[in-house]
């Protein structure tokens, strides 16, 4: 039975990165597969990559501002 764990929480740990670069994908607009197996050839790089580029999420792009707050007016 300890082995089970013990084998589960390396696997998780090996498998780490390509998660993080899934997710990462994912919360960015992009395919988490594609990203997930791309980051098994280029870990680190893959992530480098992902931080880097634009996201294509229009939902994540700005915060929506309050009803009260005028959008066109400027600071003085």
């Amino acid at each position: 039975m300890p082995e089970i764990i013990l084998g589960s929480l390396v696997l998780g740990l090996l498998l780490s990165p390509q998660l993080l670069a899934g997710f990462l994908a994912k919360r960015t607009g992009r395919k988490f597969w594609f990203w997930f197996l791309i980051s098994f050839l280029i870990p680190i790089i893959s992530l480098i990559i992902l931080i880097f580029l634009e996201d294509k999420n229009p939902e994540a792009q700005s915060y929506k501002l309050a009803d009260h707050v005028d959008k066109d007016r400027e600071l003085a």
